[in-house]
């Protein structure tokens, strides 16, 4: 009479969507897989992400879409070729959840909002028999190299898995569950992390009283964003401080570095960008009949009266001539004196350093404990790369799993195949 052997035992720490992936990966191929999560329910970035329309993914080419990854498009290329953004959408569909491309490209499911794709996603990993370890706070290691979590009893919990994958998240909105505590417990071991900083953050402008009184929480539509030779067109929203918004967020990096290196940085606004300088000077070139000022420029140049205030910003006189005119409005000038806090960010830039981790993303000082998604350093901006990514490696590092302990690929079944595709 044969016995099997007890099935290894996975400690998935974050119940985020890097997190549940890699749940739903190890569980596939057998494991007896337990995620802890210090709040008490998991999936709260992805349901607060959602609230306005859950973007999961981009429909742009694989190519263009990698280049979103900028510095750290070496290591994740081969994470989201692994799971590329077709492969999500399958997924998706596979939970009930059919999606469809927006007007900008982005893809969303049908159902717009996050939760019903989390029940559907939940109900999946409670049929593979995932476990969940709710209001666990994951305090480290001991002397012994057990896991140590403190979940509000006088003695904290102590686990011996086979394996760990880390999937605690950055330190933006942190009262949904990423504070970066996991930072010391890594860097008292010798792990590189570079420094947490936020990302696809908004900006601080200095606005007059009369702007931001009148205007905060007022949207700019169909703008164009210039720095340092970058142009984005989108869309963006007055806060009493500053801006923030799409088109911002794509620019966020260099506008962050820019203003850590010198303390401000200058962004321009084309206001009108549907239309080319010389035809809009030929339009304000015309008589103008005893109108105002902001009357002429909301006839001739179809500005609205919050873009009219922006070109009156720093009590500069409006160019008396229309190409002067022209040339303001294609090219606003605003002075940025700062970048939102950490807190307030849609994500977080630095993390675990790539150099730490081995192609399995394994810390290469801690044999069997894996990092996925936004603890490692990278950032990308909004419009689906963000997801996509985390997700994806999410499922990298539980393959590095199997690879670890030697499970062969075999161990997934068909279904398994489908819905969390292997290299």
């Amino acid at each position: 009479m044969s016995t099997s052997l007890p099935s290894p035992h996975i400690a998935v720490i974050g119940g985020g969507p890097a997190g549940l992936m890699a749940a739903e990966t190890l569980a596939r191929a057998g494991l007896k897989v337990t995620v802890y999560d210090r709040m008490p329910s998991v999936g709260r970035k992805l349901l607060m992400a959602g609230r306005g329309g859950l973007n999961l993914t981009h429909s742009e080419d694989l190519g263009p879409f990698l280049e979103k990854f900028a510095e750290a498009l070496p290591q994740l290329k081969p994470i989201v070729e692994a799971f590329t953004p077709v492969m999500l959408r399958q997924w998706s569909e596979d939970l009930g959840q059919e999606t469809f491309v927006g007007t900008s490209g982005r893809v969303f499911p049908k159902a717009f909002k996050a939760s019903p794709l989390l029940r559907a996603w939940l109900g999946r990993l409670d049929s593979l028999g995932v476990a969940f370890a709710l209001r666990h706070r994951w305090m480290g290691w001991d002397g012994a190299g057990n896991l140590v979590f403190d979940h509000g009893d006088e003695q904290p919990l102590v686990v011996k898995p086979d394996a760990v994958v880390l999937a605690l998240g950055g330190a933006s909105w942190p009262r949904l569950g990423s504070d970066g505590g996991w930072v010391p417990l890594l860097e008292a071991l010798g792990v590189p992390v570079a420094r947490l900083r936020p990302a696809n953050m908004g900006v601080k402008i200095p606005w007059s009283d009369l702007l931001r009184d009148r205007f905060e929480g007022q949207p700019l539509k169909g703008i164009a964003l210039t720095f340092e030779g970058t142009t984005v067109r989108g869309e963006a929203v007055v806060t009493s401080d500053g801006l923030e918004g799409g088109a911002v967020y794509a620019l966020a990096a260099p506008l962050r570095n820019a203003i850590e290196r010198s303390g401000q940085a200058t962004l321009t606004v084309d206001l009108r960008p549907d239309i080319a300088r010389e035809a809009l000077a030929a339009r304000l070139s015309v008589p103008r009949k005893g109108q105002s000022t902001s009357t002429f420029l909301r006839k001739a140049a179809g500005l609205s009266p919050l873009a009219i205030a922006l070109l009156r910003e720093g009590d500069l006189a409006l160019p008396p001539d229309a190409e002067g005119l022209a040339t303001l409005i294609k090219a606003a000038p605003l002075r940025l004196t700062g970048i939102k806090p950490l807190a307030r960010a849609i994500s977080t830039a630095g993390g675990v350093t790539f150099d730490s981790v081995d192609a399995h993303l394994m810390l290469r000082t801690l044999p069997g404990v894996f990092v996925a998604g936004e603890m490692l350093d990278w950032e990308a901006p909004t419009g689906g790369y963000l997801l996509q990514a985390t997700i994806a490696t999410g499922a990298a590092a539980a393959r590095g799993v199997l690879a670890y302990l030697a499970i062969p690929d075999a161990a997934l079944t068909e279904s398994g195949r489908k819905a969390t595709p292997n290299p």
